[in-house]
């Protein structure tokens, strides 16, 4: 996949960060891209380049500036979705209060991965890290920034995938066929109501605690090795495609790790814990559980719930 200097502004908003990006694409996969994006972000912007990226981002609990790019705005909003579905007056009004303290501060805006997270836990968040030293705090939004770039990246080569397999000739067959079947009052076939959730979802429980398990990172990902699945002993070099990242909530429940779509590709996923660094002195530097989801599947939800102790884990597929 080849990006130009505007889409790449849109996943971060540091003009430099675009351009020594766009100038190292094409790239063979998303993980070549995420790979590329984090050294460029970490070893070749500046402090200015730093700012100019943070200062993209709307405050949270507002909505991005007329003048901010599209795309960008398009995606702040959906990263923000749930943050204001949760949200009630005297909460957006607290964080809009403690989003001033916070700039006042630090001097930038207060920047945070949102999605898939509410407004008391995004609050909760923000009046943690604002004791923070600046340089501290400068160095968290740096990194909240990389997995904002990381999400979006994955959404930008997600559109681009689709549209270069589908074939433009094709695409635009099939937008004009499905017009044409929507005004004659057909549904083009999809029985079951639309989605309102990921088809994939995950929480975890910490069975020692008894008690829900905040704070753990989860990553999805998809099988695109050479091999149709992945062998047990064999290794590959880039055989897993990154679908989405999040974090638990205070429910033990992570944020979206992929697109609300109403049928899910069948194929071979990976959903990994970092209970590592949950529980530092457990027997587990991370899990991951590797699963199947076949062509008579793609409309059902796979909740893959993780049951965790210092040492052991267990799992069972919820719906």
């Amino acid at each position: 996949m080849e990006y130009g200097e505007e889409e790449l502004v849109a996943c971060c908003g540091s003009t430099r960060f675009a351009q020594q990006l766009a100038k190292a694409s094409p790239f063979s996969s998303l993980q070549q891209a995420i790979a590329a994006a984090r050294d460029i972000w970490f070893n070749k912007v500046d402090v200015h380049g730093w700012l100019q990226a943070f200062s993209a981002h709307p405050q949270i609990g507002q909505s991005p500036s007329p003048s901010a790019h599209s795309t960008s705005a398009q995606w702040s909003k959906g990263e923000q979705s749930t943050a204001l579905a949760t949200a009630t007056t005297s909460s957006l009004q607290e964080l809009y209060e403690w989003n001033a303290r916070y700039r006042e501060k630090f001097g930038f805006v207060f920047l945070i991965c949102a999605s898939g997270r509410s407004t008391d836990e995004i609050l909760a968040e923000l009046k943690k890290r604002y004791p923070n030293r600046p340089i501290v705090e400068f160095e968290i939004a740096a990194e909240e920034q990389m997995k904002i770039t990381e999400l979006r990246l994955a959404k930008l080569f997600s559109t681009k995938e689709n549209v270069s397999s589908t074939g433009g000739d094709q695409f635009h067959q099939t937008a004009s066929k499905k017009a044409e079947d929507a005004s004659v009052g057909k549904t083009n076939a999809n029985p079951n109501p639309t989605r309102t959730r990921p088809p994939i979802t995950t929480h975890v429980l910490d069975v020692s605690r008894g008690s829900p398990a905040a704070g753990i990172e989860v990553q999805l990902e998809t099988w695109k090795g050479p091999q149709p699945r992945p062998l047990f002993g064999k290794s590959y070099t880039g055989g897993w495609a990154f679908l989405g990242s999040s974090t638990t909530n205070n429910d033990g429940r992570s944020g979206q790790l992929m697109s609300v779509v109403d049928d899910v590709n069948p194929g071979i996923y990976r959903i990994s814990f970092n209970t590592g660094k949950y529980c530092p002195s457990g027997f587990f530097p991370y899990v991951s559980i590797v699963f199947e989801i076949k062509e008579t599947q793609k409309r059902e939800h796979f909740h893959v719930p993780l049951l965790l102790s210092p040492f052991s884990f267990s799992t069972y597929r919820g719906s």
